[in-house]
C-alpha cells in the first residue's frame, strides 16, 4: 500500500507540475516618472482638499446652499487630470493677494464637473 500510494502521488505531481501554469514574475526598475507622477498626483489631491477644509470655503460653500463634505467627495472622484488643473489654477493665483479668486475656482471646478456628467 505504501508503494501504491507512493506512485499514485508521483504520477499526480508530474501530471500537476506539467499541466498547473508557473507563475512567473518579472522585477524591473521603474522611472522615475513613474515615482513622481504618482507624488504629484498625490500633492495636487492633498492641495485642493486642503483649500477644501480651510473655514473660509466652508462658510463659502454654506453661503451658497453647499456641503463640504459633498466637496470632498466629488474632489475624490475628480480624475488626476481634473485635480491637476484645479491645483494649477489655485497655484497660479497670486500669493496673499487673491484668495478669493482661489475660493471661487475651487467651487467652480468642483461644481462643473460634478454636473457636467
Amino acid at each position: 500500500m505504501n508503494s501504491a500510494f507512493k506512485k499514485m502521488m508521483c504520477r499526480f505531481l508530474a501530471v500537476a507540475l506539467i499541466t498547473l501554469p508557473f507563475q512567473t514574475g518579472q522585477a524591473s526598475m521603474i522611472s522615475t516618472d513613474q515615482v513622481s507622477s504618482a507624488a504629484t498626483v498625490q500633492a495636487n489631491r492633498s492641495l485642493v482638499l486642503n483649500h477644501l477644509n480651510r473655514a473660509q470655503t466652508v462658510s463659502e460653500f454654506q453661503a451658497l446652499g453647499l456641503d463640504a463634505q459633498q466637496a470632498r467627495d466629488r474632489v475624490a472622484a475628480m480624475t488626476d487630470e481634473e485635480v491637476g488643473n484645479l491645483a494649477g489654477q489655485i497655484n497660479a493665483v497670486p500669493a496673499g493677494g487673491d484668495g478669493l479668486v482661489a475660493l471661487i475656482l475651487v467651487v467652480f471646478f468642483i461644481w462643473y464637473f460634478a454636473f457636467r456628467r
